[in-house]
């Protein structure tokens, strides 16, 4: 697991912090890496000093979640635009900028050691890194100031399909939210409330906890003791559309992290835990150990996997374009695309025929994915009951989310968006839907 970033302004950390985001920054923007892969297989990370990981971890993340802001300012400060060759420096700008307009680093440290990036055979570009920089220590704010940053943040595909889908205000609401670090939110296997006060956490309406200290997951009262894991209050809230699960046979489609197995077998399901994964899966084995919890995991293709007998309730959290999660993922709109929405929709479509297949008659289906896209959503499950007569469509009620009704759509489905809970930290992106199978 990453270090948590510091909520503090970043002053000065050593070049080698800087010279491991930047070679992140060329795996996420060149080629498309994941943004933990990208930090965590760097072999200069695991040797940086907690404080200096910390440094680089908010150095990259300032950069995703402020692209659109960072290019604009550094643009107003050239006199022509970069040509291909010194496009290598690219990054090196954005680094520089990131500490300059946004995570209140010294100008003497940010332009300093930033420049000393420029080494090897991009040590023609030094003097021209030097001097944006030193002009965007001064001008800098008034440009920042000036900015439409939602839009600019975002990019053209993804905004097009959030206005289409939530109109502008809402497209705007959501962009927003992603410059901003989420909180941590926690899944308690016991008395929420009585954990809340002794973490000196917000209890959510929805049953999360919101942590908002500095101290490390792992050092936290209750970690080591299983009290409780780690999960975004919307991602807490598809296996909860159950209802009353004890004794039950469930089934997790798609299951790692794991999540929602814990939730599961905390209320008393017998789970099989099915992913393809094997080293996810791995990682909920061992917090199914941590926390004291029991669950069958099978790697398997969901798709093709079949249960010895039908069960009560089959949960599917699909695998998607993950446009829901962009704020605790800032990299996801630098690394999908809307092709990517078009290859997933037909594997979407065979896992809810497979899900479908291992549910019992009269039993329940929930299908969820971490998407702002209705593409990946609703449009899926009208698609799938146009196929499935045997099924139909069970509406939330209002009061099932703890008081949180604007989280219902009008078809009685749960549709969460980072906007969501604004003045709390927001919340990720999520659309569930529940259904029944006819007896």
């Amino acid at each position: 697991m990453l270090p948590m970033p510091s909520r503090k302004p970043a002053n000065t950390a050593p070049a080698s912090a800087r010279a491991v985001a930047l070679r992140a920054l060329h795996r996420i923007l060149g080629q498309r890496r994941p943004f933990d892969e990208a930090l965590e297989r760097d072999p200069g990370f695991a040797g940086l000093e907690t404080r200096d990981r910390g440094f680089a971890w908010l150095l990259v993340s300032t950069v995703l979640r402020r692209l659109g802001q960072i290019d604009a300012a550094v643009a107003a400060c050239l006199a022509k635009p970069l040509t291909p060759k010194a496009r290598e420096a690219e990054n090196i700008l954005r680094l520089g900028a990131a500490q300059l307009l946004f995570l209140g680093t010294p100008a003497h440290a940010a332009v300093g050691e930033t420049v000393t990036l420029t080494d090897g055979r991009l040590r023609p570009y030094a003097a021209l890194v030097n001097a944006v920089l030193r002009r965007l220590a001064g001008d800098g704010p008034g440009l920042v100031a000036s900015q439409d940053a939602p839009r600019l943040n975002t990019p053209g595909w993804l905004w097009a399909a959030w206005v289409e889908e939530y109109g502008e205000a809402g497209a705007r609401a959501i962009a927003a939210a992603h410059g901003e670090e989420p909180p941590l939110d926690l899944s308690v296997k016991g008395d929420a409330a009585a954990w809340a006060e002794r973490l000196g956490a917000e209890l959510l309406p929805t049953g999360s906890l919101r942590y908002r200290g500095e101290t490390s997951v792992a050092a936290l009262p209750g970690y080591a003791e299983g009290a409780w894991w780690v999960q975004d209050a919307a991602a807490a809230l598809p296996a909860r559309l159950f209802g009353e699960i004890g004794g039950k046979l469930v089934i997790d489609l798609c299951a790692a992290p794991g999540g929602k197995t814990l939730q599961l077998a905390a209320a008393g399901a017998g789970v099989i835990a099915v992913d393809r994964s094997a080293a996810r899966l791995a990682q909920v084995d061992e917090n199914l150990a941590r926390t004291g919890l029991t669950a069958q995991t099978v790697v398997a293709d969901a798709a093709a996997w079949r249960p010895p007998a039908p069960a009560d309730c089959v949960l599917l959290d699909a695998p998607c374009s993950a446009t829901g999660t962009i704020r605790r993922h800032p990299d996801i709109p630098h690394v999908k695309t809307a092709d990517d929405i078009v290859r997933l929709v037909p594997l979407q479509d065979r896992l809810l025929e497979a899900a479908a297949d291992m549910v019992a008659p009269g039993g329940k289906l929930v299908y969820c994915v971490c998407s702002l896209q209705s593409a990946e959503g609703s449009s899926r499950i009208e698609s799938f009951l146009g196929r499935q007569p045997r099924f139909r469509r069970v509406p939330l009620q209002p009061g099932e989310l703890g008081g949180a009704d604007e989280l219902i759509t009008p078809l009685g489905e749960l549709r969460t968006a980072p906007c969501h809970f604004a003045d709390r930290g927001g919340m990720d992106g999520f659309y569930a839907c529940r259904l029944d199978r006819e007896p």
